[in-house]
């Protein structure tokens, strides 16, 4: 078992939904598998370590109450058995394909919180989504709130529909409804896979209340069970898994040939791969022209988007066999927006709708542009779609307008569209299936390079055909242009589907998110994560690690060994018993009366030989005195829990220093004793630093800004400190000076004493070698310490992934001044801790730099672009010279940000990092924040109209992000001007209410 006594249960899910008890059943590997194809699944359940499994009769006791939602179908035995799972209070991951009716799970436990009086939180990847889901559950039940940053809805309501962004930052927050939550519904939870944003998933999980139970709504996923581990060990609560890999509709799945005439079917119904037909897909294919060397893209130049008017194009081809054999409606899948409107106009000849579905079209379309300026009607995207939508043909990609994006949705969900081609984000969110799915291109550019699908792509993607009671079986289609091997097309078409592996990492704003939290833990945080338990999993390695350290302990020879282990155990017990009094002696109500500016101290301080091991007889001390002292935590001096009380307080004190560079920080200042080399500085040291307060005191100047100044005040020291014997400077007495009258003060004093009766009578005493030999045995323990921690590691798997990152990032924090040395968030920190929504750390410079104040409202929004922009354009105009300016400032800012993180061992690329900062739009942005129509924008802008929205509605985002910085800071000309820049920017088309509201 991974986990202890993490328990599997394996259950064989009875078919006890209405209509299955007639049914004949059979076992198959441990699964119920049912003669008609009805929906098998498997139940399993994860229990934390130490979890005392109810006994059978109680778990059952919800199961006889009424239903909190009755359906108007038969639910499949995976329905049924996740509904038993909330019934029973318990958490449950349900992993079933695309359109296989999860949704279902999520209405339930939505119903059954609203019938028992609970809040329910249901969060969703992206924005649209959490609209379309806002409408479908408003429909079902009234009380329902939707929260998207965009929009806020009734967020009183019982159950609250959000982004999982959202959801986290009320968490961070300390929001009422993280207090009042029952259950949490997470859509889509395989995005946590997603490098950029799966994190937050993470973050959101392991953050969660206690007292919360959960519902995971998730693709298909191999490692489902190792997903439940996880949140049954960091929530200590059971985890059900209930996973399917049936399809409502079952798929076949065809080759297109490029060139050919015909589909060969690649694999049937029942899964199984027809290499004979796969061999001959193959040699249908046309091979390109001589010496025309393909783009490695893949992409379909010649036949697909250039055929010639005599020649119909594939594309053309394919559509039209699909039409004649009635396989619509069909969803195109193309892997760029601009390949997706290219392929649609190749229908232009096309006319797939009656003269009723085209007035029913005109009628939809106008009434949804309704709410859009006559400018904006105007938009070449808008009056060029409506004659392709009339024709029954639609386009769906990230870069169209989301008010056209969605009356396309609505048309295709009515049947209106019979061929929509759509980029693969259309294979998120609501269920939109068809009877078809053709893949244009089975290579797709994924950042870095071009590459085949992968497996779980694909069947997120083809999950989308095949509509359940209307379709017997879906259709997916291939269109393949170049050779295929039968291993990668196995792969693809036969492949599990991806696992759900953690993508998490660090960022600024986390970790000061964490560091300003009550209950915040950056570390703890790293040790709950998804990414600590896969990684624990792996612990061979330590297991080396141990067995190495154990061979160089081993190999350490020490003569006498046993008579050098007692002395060094006295001489520890020794050590500790003076710190234990320098803690009574030094705690504020004995020692503050005493640090009175001039007071000679001495103090803690470096060692001349940093190499050697990290031990010696007695620790080194060095003097220094006293200029001031201050309280450093809002705290009571009676309050006893605290330990040490010293660390409330710090000394200000002149001492001697060596001061260098590290290649970590800019500075290091290091204490060391008076007669070394090294400056005169004036530190701050905690209480706990005094080694012994002296009965010297002496006149110290007002200024002692001046080097000569503090080094004159130095040598008096050693003047005054040169009067005396080292053993005989005149030292405070804590009984007769200070008077300390606390008997734990007489106890310890009398157990050093005697102790130093015992160091003197030791056989090893006066050995010559006996620091040598304390130091090796020191070296001995230490291995040995090492190696008790490598075994308290493996044990509670604790290897925390991350740490050096951790210390690195906290670097630069401390750095560039967010937190104090203590790790306390300062103004800084408290700025970036609002900021989620762009780079953190430059975005808080500049504004600590006074850019923002300086500059005008259209000014700040054109630079401010430049953190949400990240297409990259060719033929992207150029800023003016006053934007350009400013710009160049970002650029020097964002230099400086990253080369810090550089010295303080952060990996980053310092030009990747500047150069990720884009002027593209900076002219667009300012012409909008100046009250320029967005047709006239568009008209000078290369990019995409729903590009340019959906940049524009994320600066409107870190505005409102700023505008809560400015607030905690007390910034109110700030505030004012961010909020000013928001009722510029935020009008028309842009922000042009859903649909779906």
């Amino acid at each position: 078992m991974e986990m202890g006594s993490l328990k599997r249960k394996s259950e064989e899910v009875e078919a006890e939904a209405e209509g299955f008890s007639q049914k004949q059943q059979k076992k198959e590997n441990g699964c119920v598998t049912l003669d008609d194809e009805a929906a098998a699944c498997l139940h399993d359940v994860s229990y934390p370590e130490g979890f005392v499994v109810p006994p059978s009769s109680s778990a059952s006791a919800g199961e006889a109450s009424e239903p909190a939602k009755k359906f108007k179908f038969t639910l499949d035995p995976f329905q049924s058995e996740a509904i038993k799972c909330l019934e029973k209070a318990e958490s449950v991951m349900v992993s079933a394909h695309t359109s296989a009716g999860k949704t279902v799970v999520a209405s339930y436990a939505i119903a059954m919180s609203l019938r028992n009086n609970q809040r329910v939180i249901y969060t969703s990847p992206i924005k649209a989504l959490s609209n379309q889901k806002y409408r479908e559950f408003k429909e079902q039940f009234s009380d329902v709130g939707l929260m998207t940053g965009d929009v806020t809805i009734d967020p009183n309501a019982s159950c609250l529909v959000m982004t999982t962004e959202i959801w986290r930052s009320m968490q961070y927050k300390g929001s009422e409804v993280t207090r009042e939550v029952a259950w949490i519904i997470f859509d889509e939870v395989h995005y946590m896979r997603d490098r950029e944003r799966g994190v937050v998933w993470e973050e959101s999980i392991v953050m969660a209340p206690k007292n919360a139970r959960f519902v995971f709504l998730s693709a298909t996923v191999p490692n489902a069970k190792e997903f439940a581990d996880w949140l049954a060990k960091i929530h200590r609560q059971p985890c059900h898994i209930v996973y399917t890999d049936y399809r409502p509709t079952p798929l076949q799945h065809y080759i297109f040939p490029s060139g050919g005439n015909g589909l060969f079917l690649v694999v049937d119904e029942k899964g199984k791969f027809r290499e004979d037909s796969f061999q001959k897909a193959l040699n249908a294919l046309v091979p390109a022209a001589d010496g025309a060397k393909k783009k490695d893209s893949g992409k379909w130049q010649k036949g697909l988007i250039m055929g010639k008017a005599a020649e119909e194009s594939d594309i053309f081809k394919m559509v039209k066999m699909i039409i004649q054999r009635q396989y619509d409606p069909v969803i195109l899948f193309s892997f760029s927006k601009r390949e997706c409107e290219s392929l649609a106009m190749q229908m232009s000849k096309m006319d797939l709708n009656g003269d009723d579905e085209k007035i029913n079209i005109e009628e939809i379309f106008w009434s949804a542009m309704d709410m859009l300026s006559d400018d904006d009607k105007k938009l070449p995207q808008v009056s060029h779609m409506l004659p392709l939508l009339k024709r029954g043909i639609g386009v769906h990609h990230s870069g169209l307008l989301p008010i056209l994006k969605e009356v396309i949705e609505l048309l295709f969900q009515d049947g209106l569209i019979k061929c929509l081609f759509a980029t693969e984000t259309f294979s998120i969110g609501l269920n939109m299936p068809a009877k078809t799915v053709v893949f244009t291109n089975v290579r797709k550019f994924d950042g870095d390079k071009f590459r085949w699908l992968s497996s779980g792509e694909y069947i997120q993607m083809s999950g989308r055909a095949g509509r359940r009671g209307i379709d017997k079986r879906g259709i997916c289609i291939l269109m393949v242009d170049e050779k295929l091997e039968p291993s990668t097309a196995k792969m693809m078409l036969k492949g599990s589907a991806d696992c759900l592996n953690s993508a998490f990492h660090l960022s600024y704003n986390m970790l000061l998110n964490q560091l300003r939290s009550e209950d915040g833990n950056p570390e703890n945080l790293l040790r709950n994560s998804f990414y600590q338990f896969q990684a624990d999993r792996a612990i061979p390695n330590l297991e080396k690690q141990r067995k190495d350290l154990e061979q160089e302990r081993d190999s350490i020879i020490i003569e006498e060994e046993d008579s050098v282990k007692n002395y060094y155990n006295l001489l520890q017990q020794y050590k500790s018993l003076k710190k234990e009094l320098r803690d009574i002696v030094l705690s504020p109500k004995y020692c503050l009366p005493f640090l009175k500016p001039g007071r000679l101290l001495s103090i803690q301080c470096a060692r001349n030989d940093e190499a050697s091991p990290s031990f010696s007889i007695e620790d080194p001390v060095t003097w220094g005195v006293v200029l001031n002292f201050q309280r450093v935590k809002n705290v009571s001096e009676d309050d006893a829990s605290r330990k040490p009380e010293g660390s409330d307080y710090t000394v200000d004190i002149l001492t001697r220093c060596r001061v260098g560079a590290d290649g970590v920080a800019k500075k290091t200042i290091k204490i060391v004793p008076l007669k070394e080399p090294g400056e005169p500085v004036v530190v701050s040291i905690s209480i706990s630093q005094i080694n012994t307060m002296s009965r010297l005191c002496m006149v110290i100047p007002n200024d002692l800004l001046s080097l000569q100044a503090r080094e004159n005040t130095l040598k008096r020291v050693l003047e005054t400190l040169s009067r005396f014997d080292k053993e005989k400077i005149p030292m405070l007495d804590p009984e007769e000076d200070m008077k300390i009258e606390s008997s734990s003060y007489r106890k310890v004093s009398r157990r050093i004493e005697a102790l130093e009766n015992l160091f003197d009578r030791h056989e090893v005493a006066n050995s010559p070698l006996i620091e040598q030999k304390l130091k090796v045995f020191h070296m001995k323990q230490e291995l040995a310490a090492k190696i008790k921690s490598i075994k308290k590691t493996m044990r509670s798997s604790t290897a925390l992934a991350f740490k050096d990152e951790l210390k690195a990032r906290k670097r630069v924090l401390r750095r560039l001044g967010y937190v104090t040395s203590d790790d306390v968030v300062e103004l800084k920190g408290k700025v970036a801790c609002e900021i989620s929504s762009a780079e953190e750390l430059t975005l808080t410079e500049l504004m600590f730099n006074g850019v923002f104040k300086d500059i005008k409202v259209e000014e700040m929004v054109s630079l401010l672009s430049c953190f949400v922009w990240q297409e990259k354009l060719k033929d992207a105009t150029k800023p003016r010279e006053e934007l350009d300016l400013l710009f160049s400032q970002l650029q020097d800012t964002a230099r400086r940000v990253a080369e810090v993180q550089l010295e303080c061992k952060v990996e980053i690329d310092v030009d990747s990092f500047v150069s990720s900062f884009r002027p593209d739009i900076m002219e667009a942005l300012y012409a909008w924040a100046k009250g320029s129509k967005f047709y006239e924008i568009m008209s000078v802008t290369p990019v995409f109209e729903g590009s340019l929205i959906r940049a524009i509605r994320r600066l409107e985002e870190v505005l409102q992000q700023l505008i809560q910085a400015a607030q905690s800071i007390g910034e109110t000309e700030l505030e004012s001007k961010f909020e000013e820049a928001v009722s510029k920017i935020k009008r028309d088309i842009v922000f042009a209410a859903s649909l779906y509201l």
